[in-house]
């Protein structure tokens, strides 16, 4: 692995501390963020809408140039909706 790509993996881990230490000091933000994210879900630029609303009214700040770490953690909230709507119709 080069240094570079050693650098950028160290970036993104730190940006990653930095959000679950977050999360974990407000669970209200983990909520919200479900919230904003299955309100815009089907929306054309949802991902820019999410990011938006959650910077607009969480601590999380995501900025318009998003990081790796921006990409993963809107990628998961996509993961989280789509487990939600899996478990729903399972259960139906």
């Amino acid at each position: 692995m080069s240094s570079a790509e050693e650098s950028r993996q160290a970036k993104v881990i730190d940006e990653l501390r930095v959000f679950i230490k977050k999360v974990l000091s407000d669970p209200t933000i983990a909520v919200k963020s479900v919230e904003i994210a299955r309100k815009y879900r089907n929306q054309p630029n949802s991902n820019e809408l999410i990011a938006r609303e959650i910077s607009a009214n969480t601590t999380i700040r995501i900025p318009e140039s998003w990081s790796r770490a921006d990409h993963m953690f809107l990628d998961i909230l996509d993961e989280v909706l789509e487990l939600g709507l899996r478990r729903l119709y399972n259960e139906s």
